[in-house]
């Protein structure tokens, strides 16, 4: 039985998808005016595992992960520059093309950390007329007025303002700097569409102004409704630094149009720290996806973002990359002698079944992705310690191909095997080592490095590299 952390409920509750076997998920995808931080790469990643696993349990999964090209301002206001003309004026193109740049930079990002592409990926500025049926809706039944040309969301009239954070209304008006805006009836009102200043480039005509544009929670309130159906929906994911207020406002505004609740879990992952601190631009420590592609593969990228439960902070630093790089090299030596394994004759016998149902247990417990992977390295080491045959080593191999497609690691093959000797004597040093047999192990280790490989001893066992 599949139990999720759902943050609106704060627990852990039993899935159960509202429609039999399929489920519906909407993710908040990137603002599209920069390359992707390695926040938006753990987060993805996280929803791809989710998505997969979902998949692998037999669900048909409908998934939709937005691109957001209008309406997010900078510091997350409600008036003040657009992000993306921001960067147009500072380039000097078209916001347009800013746009079709860095989505290319995100397609190119996910894919590098094999990412499955969503079943659409919608763009704000494509559902310009489906925003304002959805606003005039909410004007017509009371939940959101208009004043000089912007429309607002009256956040008096939905008693459950709050319910995702935590945030009551009164505990933000008594502590919280609140942006004053004379239009407004209270000053925690948000806007749905904003009159535009002539200066403002990204902007359309509407009922209420000649000129204007959306309010960044509108956005995606409007375009679940559109490619997920005017109901309720099963899961939407985040991170958990938007839950006030984007997630909050979607929420309202989409509860008010629907009359009913927008998803029924949200799935919230938790942030990357760098080196222990908080990553930011301001703290100058900020790290781009292809920034760290430039010093480590995406399948190390993935497999440190996976190695973490994805609520639980994450901390970029070169010891948990390397780290995660030479889990990786373990897992492909390993496969590598079971692929190579030619032995017909004796074997002892590896009993498959409690890795099965450990890899369920831990997947089923909120995609416990780290008890998974521990389950997997025990495997390693169990194959490692028995001598194995032919068809037991097949086995092995489909069990982890049959894991992979949630874990989703590309295990390159390298241009050159290892020989088959150079396998049997990593795996007999690796024995002497466990009974402290130093002697034979240095002997092992010798006749290893004729063949033109060398043996690393790590906290975690051995990994065997070709010597350049």
């Amino acid at each position: 039985m599949l139990r999720l952390y759902n943050a609106l409920s704060r627990q852990k509750e039993e899935f159960k998808p509202l429609e039999t076997g399929k489920v519906k998920i909407y993710v908040c995808g990137p603002t599209v005016y920069d390359h992707c931080h390695l926040g938006h790469g753990r987060g993805y990643v996280a929803m791809d595992i989710i998505r997969r696993y979902l998949e692998y349990s037999g669900y048909e999964v409908r998934f939709i992960m937005n691109y957001t090209d209008v309406g997010h301002l900078v510091d997350n206001a409600e008036v003040g520059e657009d992000k993306i003309q921001l960067k147009s004026k500072r380039e000097k193109v078209d916001p347009m093309e800013i746009v079709e740049i860095y989505i290319q930079s995100a397609k190119e990002d996910f894919q590098a950390l094999n990412i499955k592409p969503a079943n659409f990926f919608p763009r704000p500025t494509q559902y310009i007329p489906q925003m304002i049926r959805f606003i005039e809706s909410l004007i017509e039944k009371g939940f959101a007025y208009e004043k000089n040309g912007s429309v607002y969301f009256s956040v008096e009239k939905f008693p459950k303002y709050g319910k995702l954070s935590g945030k009551k209304p009164e505990e933000l008006l008594s502590g919280a700097r609140v942006e004053v805006n004379p239009d407004k009836k209270n000053p925690l009102d948000f806007a749905l569409w904003i009159k535009a200043p002539k200066e403002h480039l990204l902007k359309w005509k509407s009922p209420w102004s000649e000129e204007g544009y959306p309010g960044w929670h509108i956005e995606c309130s409007a375009m679940s409704c559109d490619l997920l159906g005017e109901d309720t929906f099963d899961i939407h994911g985040g991170g958990n630094e938007n839950a006030f207020p984007h997630n909050e406002n979607e929420i309202a505004q989409s509860e008010a149009f629907l009359g009913k609740p927008m998803a029924n879990y949200w799935t919230l992952w938790n942030m990357v720290n760098v080196d222990n601190k908080k990553m930011g631009k301001s703290l100058g420590n900020f790290t781009t996806i292809k920034d760290a592609l430039e010093q480590y593969s995406g399948n190390v990228i993935r497999l440190w973002i996976i190695s973490a439960h994805y609520r639980s902070v994450i901390n970029y630093s070169e010891k948990s990359l390397i780290q995660a790089e030479n889990n990786l090299n373990k897992i492909a030596t390993w496969l590598e002698g079971l692929k190579n394994n030619r032995k017909t004759t004796f074997s002892e016998k590896i009993n498959l079944a409690p890795y099965r149902e450990n890899f369920k247990k831990a997947m089923d417990d909120d995609f416990n992705t780290p008890i998974a992977l521990s389950n997997l390295f025990e495997l390693i080491n169990e194959t490692n310690r028995k001598p194995i045959n032919q068809t037991e080593a097949q086995a092995i191999l489909n069990l982890w191909e049959d894991w992979n497609k949630v874990f989703g690691l590309v295990i390159e093959k390298k241009e050159e095997p290892v020989p088959l000797e150079v396998t049997e004597l990593f795996n007999e040093r690796r024995i002497a080592r466990d009974n402290k047999d130093y002697i034979t192990s240095d002997r092992l280790r010798e006749l290893i490095n004729r063949h033109g490989y060398d043996v690393e001893d790590t906290p975690e066992g051995q990994i065997l590299r070709k010597i350049k």
